[in-house]
Parts: C-alpha cells; structure tokens; sequence
C-alpha cells in the first residue's frame, strides 16, 4: 500500500501476475476491439436516420466501462497505480449526459488505450504463451513488457495532467507535514535519550567531583574513590553519548558508505540476509540515512514478526533516486498502520519526498520498498 497521493509511477510486476494479464487480457481486448470500432462506425453511419444516436451513446457507455476494466485488471495484475477516474456528477437527461462524455477528455483516453492495447495485446498473447514453456522469458522478458504496458496503462488511463500536478502538490504538502512531525518526535527522542542517560551521568560525575573536592587535604582515600567514581561515571557518559550520536548518523555510514553499513546491519541479524549495493555516484547523506534505517527497521521487523528463514536486501541507484528494496519469504500480511513501524519509516521517507510501497499478501512474500529521490 503507498500514499494515494503520492505521484503515479509503475513498478516492476511479478511474473505469475504479468503472464497472467498478458493470457487474460487478449480476449478482453479483442471484444473490447470490436465492439467499439464496430458501434462507431455503425452508429456514425446511421446518425443521419437517427437510428445511430443511441448506438453511439451505449457505444460511449462501452469505452468508460472497457476503460474502467482496463484499470481494474492493471492495478491487480500489474500492480499499475490507477486511481479511479474523477467525473462530475452531471445532472439532465439522457442526451445532456451523452454529450459530456463527448467532451470529457478521460472517454477519448480511454478510447486511444483500447484502440492501441489491441494490437500489443495480440503480441503479448505470443509471449505469454511461450513464457509458460521458456523459463528465461517468463524470467527476465515478461514483467519487462508488464512494466511497460503498466507505464501505458498509467498515461492514458491515469489522470490527467492538472491533476497529477494537483496530487504532486498535495503529496508535498502531506509529505513536508509529515517530515516536521518524524523531525519533532526525533527531537523529542533526543533529548529524552539526553536527559535519561548522559545528562544523568555528568551531573553525576559533577557531583561526584564537588564531594571530592570537600575531602581534599581531610581524606585522601575517600577522594580517590571519589574520583574512580567520578571517572566511570564520565566513562560511561561518553558511551552514551557515542551511542546517541550512532542513532542520529551511524559513523560507519559516514566513513564508508551504505554498502558497508548496510552489510553490517545484516550480519546482526538473526535471518540471513542477502546484501546488493550498487548506488555509484554516491547520494547525499540524507538519502543515506533514510536509506540505512529504512533496512534496519524492516530487518529488525522481519525477525520479530514475519517467520520468514531468508531476506534479501538490494539498493541500486537511478538517474534521480535510490531504490531500496526488502523482501523476505515470511508468512506476510505486514501493512502501514498508524503508529507502527512501516508508518514511522513512511513519515521519515517524507522527509525527503520518499515513498514507501508496501506488498505483504497473506502468505508472503513481503516486498517493502523506498523510493528515495537525490534532488529536492
């Protein structure tokens, strides 16, 4: 599940899901196909006698229904972003009502894609076909071609252009919300932390000193227990601190980067974990960061609560964005609630304009998945 209003963008489908919807929707094209083209041209030819009206208005009734069909599958099978389409409610007759869907931009939309899915669909018929029988096509050539039709899906049949900016500017407005709250529980976490730990331990070392100071020149071995005392005290303050600094921005994330600290993440693990980096040239720190408790916070979740024997970890890195990605072979069912863990990652995600996409069905496998863009 992502935030509704997060910018549409189509992510690599499964192969069970792609073959499926390439078998499964050549049919429902082909009659799609026909009966438009067919109640179109009929219904123009015939518009004179006035027999054709009402064939245009059910054929136009045919491309909403196909359209709103088309996204349904995609989203299912593709897992393809396609909110419903926004139509207002128009009031009037039979006629008043034909007439703007004439007029709405979203008919002629979902025309042009059953128009043009048609003759993709007869190829990706083809290679669903032989995807059931050659693996390394089912493999690696099949979700390609679900991307694709997935990316087409969302640009004919996802919103128009005034409302994708009009859920862009929401996104970004939910998101910097968002962001000053993680960043004010983090605040608040910090100094908790401060006055809990180190704080306690130096005004405990202060007084430990102040006490020494009294016995001076009266009891020298009281003031050596003194400061022994004094000196564990600081000792243990400075670790403290160490660990506090570690929570902000892990110092071996700083020095060597995200491969490193993340591959030290998964070896404290209790299910193994398969680490890929590849995010040359390297992103900002902030990127980074997210990045690193994004994977620590999903790793510890898995353990805790997925029953999953294996994990795997893979980072990579776009023209714009890091792509962090956890799967693990758990029972599934993790989702976005408000005060969990996913939740707390989402709202640190936004801090950046990240995303946070998450696919648990019941049985797993779980994919959790961070969009995280390198410019703002």
């Amino acid at each position: 599940m992502t935030d509704d209003r997060a910018p549409l963008e189509q992510s690599r489908p499964g192969v069970v899901g792609t073959i499926a919807y390439m078998i499964l929707g050549f049919p429902l094209r082909l009659a799609a196909f026909i009966l438009i083209v067919v109640g179109l041209v009929v219904g123009a030819a015939t518009t004179v006698i006035w027999v054709g009206m009402p064939l245009m208005m059910f054929t136009t009734s045919l491309i909403r229904g196909f359209g709103n069909v088309e996204r349904r599958f995609a989203k299912r099978m593709l897992r393809t972003p396609l909110p419903p389409p926004r139509r207002a409610p128009v009031e009037g007759g039979i006629v008043r009502r034909w007439r703007y869907r004439l007029v709405d931009p979203t008919t002629w939309r979902d025309l042009g894609f059953v128009l043009l899915s048609f003759p993709i669909s007869i190829a990706e018929f083809a290679i669903g076909i032989a995807a059931i029988v050659l693996v390394p096509v089912a493999v690696w050539v099949a979700p390609w071609i679900g991307w694709m039709h997935g990316s087409l899906a969302i640009a004919l049949l996802g919103p128009d252009k005034a409302e994708r900016l009009a859920r862009k500017a929401q996104h970004l407005q939910a998101s910097r919300a968002r962001g000053v709250d993680a960043a004010e529980a983090e605040r608040r976490r910090i100094e908790r932390d401060l006055h809990d730990g180190a704080q306690q331990r130096l005004v405990s070392v202060a007084m430990t000193l102040g006490r020494a100071k009294n016995k001076l020149g009266t009891d020298p071995a009281a003031v050596r227990a003194l400061l022994e005392e004094a000196h564990t005290d600081a000792k243990l303050a400075v670790s403290e601190l160490r660990d506090l600094a570690r929570g902000i921005y892990p110092a071996v994330l700083g020095d060597r980067g995200l491969d490193a600290a993340l591959s030290a993440q998964a070896a404290k693990s209790p299910v193994p974990v398969d680490v890929s980096v590849d995010v040359d040239p390297r992103p900002p720190a902030a990127v980074e960061s997210t990045a690193y408790f994004v994977v620590g916070e999903t790793l510890t979740n898995i353990a805790k609560h997925s029953g999953a024997s294996e994990a795997a970890v893979k980072v990579w890195r776009t023209d714009d964005k890091v792509i962090v990605e956890i799967t693990d072979n758990g029972h599934g069912g993790a989702e976005v609630r408000s005060g969990g863990g996913l939740a707390g990652l989402a709202d640190r995600s936004a801090t950046i304009d990240g995303v946070i996409t998450v696919v648990s069905p019941a049985g797993g496998p779980t994919v959790i998945r961070a969009d995280l863009p390198c410019t703002w």
